[in-house]
This record gives C-alpha cells, structure tokens and sequence, in this order.
C-alpha cells in the first residue's frame, strides 16, 4: 500500500525520526496558501501526495520568473511532495482520491464552500471516506456569510482587511505588501492547526474538522491597528517605513541610501542622540517619553535627518552599532541572498535538482535540537509520481492503464 519515506534532517547517512515521519497527507490545494501549508508538513516529515488538475497547478504559470518548467512562486511551495493529475469530475478520478484519503491522516482542499461541497470534498464528505481524519478547508472569505463563495487572491485580500489603507506613503496610491504576506501566512496557521489538531486525536481518537481563511490572516496582521481604531476612533493610514506608536522609527536618509532605526525605549532614543551628536535632544522636554517622541514626531525627525543625511550609511551603522542601537540599511533580495547572516543561519538550501544546475530554496523558518528540516524532495513536476501512486494503492497494471485511457489520471505534459 501507500509506502512513507523517512527524510534525513542532516543529509546525512544517520537518520533523524522527523516528527510527522508517521502521518499522511492529501493536498487537493492549488496556488499558494494551501501548497504552503501542506510543504510546512512535508518538511516536518509528512508523506505528502499533491492531488493535481488535468494540466496541474494553476500556480505553476504564475511567472515570469520561471526556473526550469515551473513559476518560482509554485516552486517556493512545493517541495517534498509527490504528484498525481485526477479529473475529479470524473468517477474514476474521484474513486482514486477516496483511496488516497481513506489512507490518509489530514486532507487538505482549498476550494470555494459551494465548489468543495459540488466536488465532494467538503469535511462531511471526506469523513464518510474516513471517520478519523484531520480536515482543513481553507477559502477566501471563510466557510459562511454572504462573501463565502467569492473568490480570493492574497492582494484582494489585502485590499479588502485594510493592510494596502496603511502601506505605502502618505497621499501615495495604494501600495501591496511586496511580499504573499496572507497567502503565505494562512498556510502558516493552517498548519499549525493541523499539528494540534493530530495531538487532539491522539488524545480522542477521532477527527477533527479544521478552518481558516485569507481574511482570517489579514485581519489578524492588522490586529493592533484594528484595536487602535477601535480604541481611539481614529482612522490609521499608510505611514512609509515608520510606525505610529513608537518614535523615532522609521528609515533615515544618508549620503548614499536608507538606514532603518528603531530607538523602541528611551534608553536607546538617549544612546542615538549620543550617537549622532544631538547635544540636548534626549533633555528637551518634547522628547522625553516615547509618547512626547510620537506627538512631536515631526520635529524629531527632522533632527534626525539632519544628521543622519550628512553621513554614509557605513558610518552610521558603524555608529548605531557601536552604541547598541537597533538598526539596519534598507538591502535589496540580491543583498540578502549573499548575506553572512543568512549563509550561517542555513536559510538557503541547495537540493540536488535533476533539471536545474545549482537548485536552491529558502529553509522553513526553525529549528528543532539545532537541527533546519531539510527539503527531502524538489518539488514534482505535474504527475511526476501519478503511475508510482496508483501502484502503492493497489491498482494493477490493467487498472492503471484504463485510468489513463478515460483521463481520469495522467502524467501531465
């Protein structure tokens, strides 16, 4: 039947038992929340078969960039997984993932309420296959209300919980988090829900019926602002690189670029007034509180700007590092990629790629006993694994290749 394989944290010939290295899991997602999710598992350990559409994951042409067949958005949620192409339409398609999930401890589907009930994977209909599952539905707008069934993107989303109405610069046009804050976020909380939820059914024995929604991650990413609103009745807006609550923090302009500073209590706003040479600035009375900083923030940060811009960023950071002060030059993704930093921190891993010469991905974000999860698969190309699947579920040859005569299955381009 379905055979699991046990991926070697270290890559080295001494296995390491990951923690997931037992469970199972049927990823029916497409684009980028719930793929994310489901890599989070495969990463920890998780048998993970992605379940794809004929012509595979719509996310696979979200590009330029592409490197090799694939966007490097699908590629940066993917790996570790095998793949399989089912028609779902079709019975037969349907028959096999009833065997998948039946086998399985977490299914995962990200389509729309109405689509996943009409699909038949819906958390009642998955439960008749197999009683004791873990099922997480994520969505757009969440399982119920009038917008349940709309779809969703993570700038839609982002749009429509408020984070575009505070980024960006004041009187600027609508700006986007540059980064897939809320797509890559709820696959976060996806997972850990699902990771609790399999502790609650070790202690119950029985299944669990799992949420979560793109709207759920933004408003949450927007928590403080929402309360300060809520508090004050006071309407926050975009506010560049600063934040409302503390000053000064903010980017500060040098001679030659932008150094973030983030002088958080004031025992660090005195060290940077010593720092720049601010002779009586940490005394004056307008300064002497972080709420005194944030009602004058206008006059104290001309100040800083004052010195600041006469300076190089080298020297300032030299400075602000010197006296113990939080702060960073603003650096760009080719910046980071090479950082000493990140290089020591392990973040990226280079995998052995069949097609791609010096194949590297981003590590998930921790460690356990000192020890980053490595990728213990690049991820597959459209049904790169539909044939090997069928097998270990105990279809024979005839019944593979009448699978693939109807298209209820297929191996992709």
């Amino acid at each position: 039947m379905w055979k699991p394989f046990l991926p070697a944290w270290c890559g080295t010939s001494n296995a390491v038992t990951s923690p997931l290295d037992d469970i199972r899991v049927c990823d029916v997602t497409q684009n980028l929340a719930g793929p994310f999710c489901a890599q989070i598992l495969a990463d920890l350990g998780a048998t993970v078969i992605k379940v794809e559409p004929p012509g595979g994951d719509l996310g696979r042409l979200w590009g330029p960039p592409f490197w090799g067949g694939d966007s490097t958005l699908f590629l940066s949620a993917n790996r570790g997984k095998r793949s399989i192409i089912l028609d779902l339409k079709q019975k037969e398609g349907m028959d096999v993932l009833q065997r998948i999930g039946a086998l399985s401890d977490v299914f995962i589907q990200s389509s729309r309420p109405a689509a996943a009930l009409g699909l038949g994977i819906d958390e009642a209909s998955v439960r008749a296959w197999n009683e004791d599952i873990v099922h997480m539905s994520l969505s757009a707008y969440g399982q119920r209300g009038p917008m349940s069934d709309q779809p969703g993107y993570d700038p839609l989303m982002q749009a429509y919980a408020g984070i575009i109405s505070v980024t960006g610069q004041p009187e600027g046009p609508p700006t986007r988090v540059g980064g897939s804050v809320v797509d890559f976020g709820t696959g976060m909380w996806a997972a850990l829900s699902i990771i609790s939820a399999l502790r609650e059914r070790d202690r119950t024995g029985k299944g669990v019926a799992l949420e979560t929604s793109l709207m759920d991650t933004s408003l949450a990413w927007v928590s403080y602002h929402m309360m300060g609103y809520m508090a004050t009745g006071e309407v926050p807006g975009p506010r560049g690189s600063s934040l409302g609550a503390i000053a000064p923090y903010r980017a500060f302009p040098t001679l030659d670029g932008y150094v973030m500073i983030a002088a958080g209590n004031d025992a660090i706003f005195r060290r940077l007034c010593d720092a720049l040479g601010l002779v009586g600035t940490a005394d004056d009375p307008r300064f002497g509180s972080n709420s005194d900083r944030v009602a004058h923030r206008n006059d104290l940060d001309a100040i800083i700007e004052g010195a600041t811009s006469q300076i190089s960023t080298g020297e300032l950071l030299e400075r602000t590092l010197r006296n113990a002060i939080p702060a960073s030059a603003i650096q760009s993704i080719a910046d980071i990629v090479d950082d000493p930093q990140v290089a020591e921190a392990g973040m990226f891993q280079t995998v052995g790629h069949p097609e791609i010469e010096g194949y590297r991905d981003v590590s998930l974000p921790l460690q356990i006993d000192g020890v980053r999860p490595k990728a213990t698969r690049v991820p597959p190309t459209p049904g790169e694994h539909s044939i090997e699947i069928l097998e270990e579920l105990g279809f024979d040859g005839e019944e593979v290749d009448y699978l693939f005569d109807v298209g209820a299955v297929s191996k992709g381009s």
